[in-house]
């Protein structure tokens, strides 16, 4: 199928499957370190329109995370990548069941060579690209900046997520990264 209509986002669409991840978690006493394995789904899910003029083609994606340990599911994410072509703009929205949502934009490239960046980010004190967290999680877990870069050439995308948390009387940059492979 053509996506050209996806812009850079055409790059993530497909089944990916990736076991090199490294999650880099906070504890109550230091950090965990989690090796795991995942499994991304990114659909051509259209576009949208918004107020008559602002036009945005859109992937859904599910994201399933497991411990390489005990084969246990940690990290469950949903959400949406959107291409504003108009704006040469990209946006993330996500939610994980830890009651947090997150709204992300940022920029993408595609080199001549048929590389593609993707990079977006979020914070508490971004008027536009900012995280929504329930009372609970932002009294003991607070997530307070967010950041995702993906890289894609061919059949092959690298990622790196940093979100930057106030937990147990501190500051943690909580990491994820991994090598996905497409797999359909």
């Amino acid at each position: 199928m053509n996506y050209a209509e996806y812009g850079p986002l055409a790059s993530i669409i497909g089944t990916w499957k990736g076991d090199s991840g490294m999650d880099v978690a906070p504890e109550s006493d230091g950090i965990e370190q989690n090796p795991y394995y995942e499994t991304l789904i990114c659909e051509a899910a259209g576009d949208v329109k918004n107020a008559e003029t602002q036009q945005l083609w859109v992937v859904r994606y599910r994201q399933e995370v497991r411990r390489k340990s005990n084969d246990e599911v940690f990290h469950d994410q949903v959400g949406y990548w959107m291409w504003d072509a108009a704006e040469q703009q990209v946006i993330q929205s996500l939610t994980i069941p830890r009651a947090v949502c997150v709204l992300a934009g940022g920029t993408a490239t595609t080199t001549a060579e048929g590389v593609t960046h993707i990079n977006v980010s979020a914070s508490l004190d971004n008027p536009h690209w900012n995280i929504l967290q329930s009372p609970f999680m932002a009294k003991n877990a607070k997530t307070t900046r967010y950041s995702h870069s993906i890289t894609v050439k061919g059949d092959v995308m690298e990622y790196t997520e940093s979100t930057l948390l106030d937990i147990y009387g501190r500051e943690f940059d909580h990491t994820d990264g991994d090598t996905l492979y497409r797999i359909a």
